[in-house]
């Protein structure tokens, strides 16, 4: 099986609402209130510098994209042009990412889908992984299609959260003052807010199914992260403007208290089927990139062939979608603590980044004919690369304080894949 079999079905608008679906989530209904507690107003600040790391992470996404699209690019570049370990251990850290990820998505949105009827967790999650299965089995193009309009439904929603809140109830003397833990509250919130960013690079793990990608990635891309920066400042602006940064920063559901102050009682329905939508959406396109990430691995034979098999019909990877539902399901045994599941999820993320900043380092470096097919070659693409590996990995530390756990998790995980990859070793070698 090859990438060959998967079809060209992603255009550039499936880019975008890929990588903007994916990172516009569950974030942006809570980690707004912590980030005012804070950095007061100047939390919008710390958008802008918790967005720096991710623009220039993002630029090493678009040239890679741009000059070598595979499907599974989380692992294959890392795999080509830094080891076949590195790549097979970032992909296996991955694993624990994605299902902290799913689980996260599944129980927030079961949370929110409880405002408007009453709802059993475990059931309704495990239903929410079904409907996700079902989306992407027929094609990326209908998981494309899903997440348009998807995406397309909860822009339309936060427009009429800023618009509705900015001109009936915004008072621009709640902004004040801007900064009152200064420039160090600006700093210190900036890590928690770098979430919001995450999976903008979502459609580089189709790479193989994208359009003329060496066009629709990057600028796929760029479109992504620009306008959830946008939507990040506006959303933050309005709310701050209509609570005050101390009320935003005591609420336990910040985008609601908000709402509620113009919408009344309209508010508990609106926001939670915004949270709803926007989170299934996050789900729909993990469950999309995750299944090309082990369809990658099962075709490079890091883990069993059988990942690598393309549903004759549909032209999908149906095994590994499947193995996707199941690691889902499994993630169902995990604490249903949202701190240990965000931290489950950032850290093999921001590995990630590191090995593939360093990719496109070593491609602008050592590889002059795949630097000269990129349609995206940034001036200083070793520099740019190389500051990006430096923020992920000063970023990775961050959260040990918070929450141990999720670290040991992941140390006895990767344990068991050195396991699985020295006895794989052992009995592939020739005798």
């Amino acid at each position: 099986m090859s990438d060959a079999e998967l079809r060209r079905n992603i255009d550039l608008w499936g880019v975008v609402a890929l990588g903007l679906g994916t990172a516009v989530g569950v974030s942006i209904f809570s980690v707004i209130a912590p980030a005012s507690g804070l950095a007061g107003p100047g939390m919008l600040v710390s958008v802008l510098v918790a967005a720096l790391p991710m623009y220039l992470i993002a630029v090493s996404y678009a040239y890679l994209g741009s000059a070598v699209p595979v499907s599974g690019a989380s692992f294959a570049w890392p795999a080509r042009f830094l080891h076949p370990a590195v790549g097979f251990f970032i992909a296996w850290a991955r694993i624990i990412a994605n299902m902290g990820a799913m689980v996260v998505l599944a129980l927030v949105l079961v949370r929110y889908g409880s405002m408007l009827v009453p709802l059993p967790v475990k059931p309704t999650m495990f239903a929410v992984l079904v409907l996700a299965l079902a989306a992407n089995w027929f094609g990326i193009h209908i998981a494309a299609r899903v997440q348009k309009w998807l995406l397309g439904a909860v822009l339309l929603l936060f427009a009429v959260y800023v618009v509705w809140g900015g001109a009936s109830s915004f008072e621009l003397a709640r902004l004040q003052p801007m900064f009152p833990n200064g420039a160090h509250g600006v700093v210190i919130a900036a890590p928690l807010l770098m979430g919001l960013f995450f999976g903008i690079e979502a459609a580089t793990e189709a790479g193989a199914e994208v359009r003329d990608s060496q066009r629709n990635i990057p600028l796929g891309i760029a479109l992504s992260i620009g306008s959830a920066t946008l939507l990040y400042l506006a959303v933050g602006f309005v709310s701050l403007g209509l609570l005050g940064a101390e009320a935003l920063a005591a609420s336990e559901a910040p985008i609601l208290d908000a709402a509620r102050v113009f919408m009344g009682p309209l508010a508990v329905p609106v926001i939670a089927l915004a949270a709803v939508l926007s989170i299934g959406k996050s789900l729909n396109a993990i469950f999309a990139m995750f299944s090309r990430s082990l369809f990658a691995m099962g075709e490079a034979g890091a883990l069993p062939v059988a990942l690598a098999r393309v549903h004759p019909r549909w032209h999908t990877p149906h095994v590994a979608l499947l193995a996707v539902f199941g690691i889902g399901c499994v993630g169902l045994l995990l604490p249903m603590e949202l701190t240990f599941l965000f931290l489950a999820v950032n850290i093999p993320n921001l590995l990630k980044y590191a090995s593939i900043c360093l990719s496109a380092a070593k491609v602008a470096r050592d590889h002059p004919e795949l630097d000269a097919q990129a349609a995206f070659r940034p001036r200083r693409m070793q520099a740019i690369a190389y500051a990006g590996v430096v923020c992920a990995l000063a970023l990775l530390f961050v959260g040990v304080e918070a929450d141990w756990r999720p670290y040991a998790l992941l140390g006895g995980w990767l344990v068991v894949g050195l396991v699985y990859w020295l006895l794989k070793r052992r009995f592939s070698a020739p005798r």
